[in-house]
């Protein structure tokens, strides 16, 4: 049984636009990612997941459960990082924890103070004195501390310094490992590519696609550079499968290949090759895709209250 499950997902603010249509399944024990940029519909995504906004149409479950209906039992399996963090200013780092601790029935507080630990917190001072990077660590602290089954992270590293990052990052693959899922939101591709599974590309509302990485990877554009012993003609590579412009520089084939290398290197195999270089498509290129044309979106409008 899948652990998120959305059907015909729907979310509309009036005449702008929230979700529409999301059909949506993460499975247990993956680390899904939803990329997007801001505005896409990412926040609304999760805020309707957890029960905060009634879908217009559709519905959700997490762990079988119905997400509006049933939202005390769930939460109690659930570990969230909202996107617009608000805490107690008048309490200390550890004040605010235990009493999220207690109101969870209690927590290993050892494991409280490993994760403050790696992520570099502290917990004496006041809330009112933290950075905005000291607060999040105090989120992510409170989403983890309870070995949540599902965890539903949205921009998680936002503020953290490059060294908190990799903790964090050590800490998803750790829930990963322990068979704990995560769904984590984010516009930082890096990010995506370093610790997720699969990732569903949401574009104004809509979902775009839902691949594993490798996969969006292998289908992507690949610019290749092949060194020939001789000069070698055009013509043998401009009609290959997925293969565009190119280019010969003396013996030096230039070419951009779309899925499969193999005809181009089976073809280079007729003459004597030199030296072959791929540059990799990395996750950035690859989500550029699927915002054409223009790499514009139009924004999320959400209602403020």
């Amino acid at each position: 049984m899948p652990i998120i499950q959305t059907y015909h997902l729907t979310k509309s603010y009036g005449r702008a636009r929230g979700i529409v249509d999301l059909n949506l399944s993460v499975n247990q024990g993956e680390v899904f990612g939803y990329l997007g940029p801001n505005g896409a519909g990412k926040t609304t995504t999760i805020r309707t997941l957890l029960g905060f906004l009634r879908p217009t149409s559709g519905r959700a479950t997490i762990f079988g459960l119905d997400a509006t209906r049933d939202t005390v039992a769930i939460r109690r399996r659930l570990g969230n990082l909202p996107g617009e963090l608000a805490l107690y200013p008048n309490l200390t780092g550890e004040q605010l924890l235990r009493y999220l601790a207690n109101l969870r029935g209690g927590v290993d507080w050892r494991y409280v103070e490993t994760i403050a630990d790696r992520l570099d917190a502290d917990l004496s001072r006041p809330i009112r004195a933290y950075s905005h990077g000291n607060k999040q660590k105090i989120g992510l602290i409170q989403a983890f501390m309870h070995r949540p089954d599902l965890l539903i992270l949205d921009e998680p590293t936002t503020g953290l310094d490059p060294l908190v990052q990799q903790a964090f990052y050590e800490l998803i693959d750790e829930a990963r490992a322990n068979g704990q899922t995560v769904f984590l939101s984010s516009h930082i591709l890096p990010e995506v590519e370093r610790v997720c599974d699969r990732v569903g590309i949401i574009r104004e509302g809509r979902l775009v696609t839902v691949e594993h990485i490798a996969d969006l990877k292998a289908r992507a554009l690949r610019r290749l550079e092949i060194a020939f012993e001789q000069p070698v003609p055009a013509e043998a590579f401009e009609n290959l499968p997925g293969v565009k412009d190119v280019s010969v520089d003396d013996s030096r084939l230039r070419c951009t290949v779309v899925g499969s290398l193999d005809a181009v290197v089976k073809t280079a195999a007729q003459f004597t090759v030199l030296n072959i270089r791929s540059e990799e498509p990395n996750l950035e290129e690859i989500f550029l895709t699927f915002y054409a044309p223009n790499g514009r979106t139009d924004r999320e409008e959400v209602p403020h209250a």
